[in-house]
């Protein structure tokens, strides 16, 4: 493959600007740029593919059990999560500092009517 110099990357750069147009280019280099990863990704598959061996397993009965598992802790960590953030949520709206509502400043008789 012959080498190519400044003179002649301008050159090529030139002609596609002109056909392209200078207003497409970013469009064509982002779908150039999700075309390459796609392609990097299916080959590594590929490769991933012939080379892992299954790792063995202790039961074909276990898979399922440490799977629902896994699950039944992330829903018991999500559920502790929502809890904790319902509470801190249920002291804020209790909490009545006088301090303005997304900025406008509340009346007496609207604190009268948040406190009860």
């Amino acid at each position: 493959m012959p080498n190519l110099g400044a003179g002649e990357w301008l050159i090529i750069l030139l002609v596609i600007v002109i056909l392209f147009g200078s207003a497409k280019l970013p469009t064509l280099a982002r779908s150039l740029g999700k075309s390459m990863r796609i392609l990097k990704a299916e080959t590594k598959g590929l490769h991933g593919d012939d080379d892992d061996a299954q790792p063995a397993q202790a039961s074909p009965a276990a898979q399922p059990a440490q799977n629902a598992q896994t699950e039944q802790k992330e829903l018991h960590d999500r559920a502790a999560r929502l809890r904790a953030e319902a509470a801190r949520l249920e002291q804020e709206a209790k909490r009545d500092d006088g301090a303005p509502l997304n900025g406008v400043p509340v009346s007496d008789a609207e604190r009268a009517r948040r406190n009860n």
